[in-house]
């Protein structure tokens, strides 16, 4: 991942947080920045699986 991608891949993700609600082209955004070099490094998944995580328990809404 490149330091770029990597900050704002974490900056779209802790704003979800900050939010409690991540609608779904903000989703896709993270999804797309994600995925902006081709690949999904480790830490880019760290950081998916965290968000899914609070999706899946609730501490982030997703919304249309």
């Amino acid at each position: 991942m490149s330091k770029a991608s990597g900050k704002k891949l974490g900056d779209l993700i802790k704003k979800a947080i900050a939010d409690h609600v991540i609608t779904s082209a903000e989703y896709e955004e993270i999804l797309s920045a994600a995925d902006e070099d081709g690949v999904i490094d480790a830490q880019e998944r760290a950081l998916l699986a965290e968000l899914k995580q609070m999706i899946e328990d609730g501490s982030v809404k997703r919304v249309p």
